[in-house]
């Protein structure tokens, strides 16, 4: 309060009217899965290629560094990481019992264990078992690559070209293949720490953000997993994009639809992308062509839309970069509604559309919901817009929370909505939408209870997904035959 008596002068700041409404992130993904490196079970933060590393080595079975490099092919974002495999969990380590065999090279002294990250102690020791070589004294060796160096002053003969020195090793590595899809579920321990899928909560607190985009390759593909991943994308307003599994036909994809399907697609949640087919991108770890899910994938081509158009539009029709090929040939057609593309998008299924000349491309609308639910909300595109609005308008208010409720609180916040809706307008986020003071949605005994409500609606744009044009044949035309 202002004293009751003052010989002087004051100035009383008045802290009224509207306020702009900062918009929320939305090319954010979060991806969990394994990596041999970093934080465990705790959002990490990736927004450029360098920050790879900290991930250590792409190691075999390992899924966090294929997913960052075809989702940063597609174009620079911002991830949020979660790595579930464990150095400190017994059960995510496989101990060799039977020495393995490496060979010594006779010109470098180098020489590769069958098995990176490499944790604890390793016993290296002659071929015959006769001999144990002391770590820094007989060789150097890299736990993190599995490489080691044969020291010159050191007991292990150099060997030759014919006749190479082989060593045998026992040692305990870090495995992925042992991850298992609870640990990719997570949990909340007695402490209150968050692990696994459940750790994306933690998101806001850390960062200021949620993910908006979730995926967890190769996991996700187990009914168990997908069913979390679509649960956590519930809770934090996010969509999820599943694969499913490797080795399916169309049929098996659409037939996993229904309640008779044996996959991962028996949902009709609409923050939900599945994907299908698999596609074939160049492996450096296993110096080969290999399959990699197709959601990583949709996910980067997802957060470049958001970037380069707008979080309203669709992802379909977005040639996918870094990508070989697909695991198996998917007809498709523009004009053929029974090609198998078709087919998979009318079954609420996001495929590949590759007809000549056109490149590689992520081909569907519509989320899972589709084709049992026909509200615009079944396209990817409108759902995320709906969201991306509320929470945009639920952040913005907390500067008005507590505040009198009146005339004036009530105009601030109106107005404040009327004009972001106006923003959203003319960037073409919506067709059009308002926000307005329902009396009747306000009943006096609400208002003394301090409950407020204000109503809003609004209309994204749908996608183009259908182009229809009507042809006929006007013999009137031959009419200006002859005519001079």
């Amino acid at each position: 309060m202002t004293a009751s008596y003052l010989h002087g002068v004051e100035t009383i700041e008045i802290d009224k009217g509207p306020r702009p409404v900062q918009m929320v992130k939305t090319a954010v993904i979060g991806l969990i899965g394994t990596a041999a490196a970093g934080e465990v079970n705790k959002p990490i933060i990736v927004t450029s290629e360098k920050d790879f590393a900290q991930f250590g080595e792409n190691i075999p079975g390992s899924t966090i560094l294929d997913a960052l490099d075809a989702i940063f092919d597609q174009k620079g974002t911002v991830c949020v990481v979660i790595n579930v495999l464990d150095p400190a969990n017994a059960a995510h380590k496989t101990t060799v019992a039977v020495p393995e065999t490496a060979t010594v090279d006779p010109v470098d002294g180098s020489f590769t264990l069958p098995h990176p990250a490499v944790v604890g102690e390793i016993t290296l020791v002659s071929a015959d078992l006769a001999t144990t070589y002391i770590l820094d004294t007989d060789y150097s060796f890299d736990a993190a690559t599995g490489t080691g160096k044969r020291i010159s002053t050191g007991a292990i003969p150099a060997g030759t070209i014919a006749t190479p020195t082989t060593v045998k090793a026992t040692y305990t590595y870090l495995n992925p293949a042992l991850v298992q899809s609870s640990d990719i579920i997570g949990t909340i321990d007695a402490g209150g720490n968050r692990t696994g899928l459940k750790a994306f909560r933690d998101s806001y607190q850390l960062f200021g953000f949620y993910p908006k985009i979730l995926i967890s390759p190769v996991f996700a593909t187990l009914a168990a997993v997908s069913t979390e991943l679509i649960a956590a994308a519930n809770s934090i307003r996010a969509i999820c994009f599943i694969d499913a599994p490797i080795g399916i036909t169309p049929q098996q994809a659409i037939t996993g639809r229904g309640p008779a399907g044996t996959l991962n697609f028996n949902t009709s949640s609409e923050r939900v992308g599945l994907c299908y087919p698999h596609v074939k991108a160049y492996d450096t770890v296993a110096d080969a062509e290999v399959l990699m899910p197709l959601s990583q994938y949709a996910a980067g081509a997802q957060s470049r839309k958001d970037q380069e158009n707008g979080y309203w539009w669709s992802l379909s029709n977005t040639e996918l970069l870094g990508i070989t090929g697909m695991e198996r040939p998917i007809d498709a057609m523009i004009n053929d509604p029974n090609c198998e593309a078709n087919l998979l998008n009318g079954a609420g299924i996001i495929t590949l559309f590759n007809s000549f000349g056109t490149g590689i491309r992520v081909w569907g609308n519509r989320s899972a919901a589709f084709p049992s639910s026909t509200h615009p909300k079944n396209f990817l595109c409108v759902r995320r817009t709906a969201d991306i609005i509320a929470e945009s308008l639920e952040y913005f208010t907390l500067q008005f929370n507590d505040r009198p409720l009146d005339n004036a609180l009530i105009d601030a916040i109106v107005e404040s909505c009327n004009g972001f809706m106006r923003t959203l307008k003319a960037n073409g986020a919506i067709i059009d939408g308002k926000a307005w003071f329902d009396q009747a949605e306000n009943e006096v005994t609400e208002l003394a209870a301090g409950h407020l409500t204000i109503t809003y609606d609004f209309m994204p744009p749908t996608p183009a997904e259908r182009v229809t044009y009507k042809a006929s044949i006007n013999i009137n035309y031959l009419s200006e035959l002859g005519a001079k």
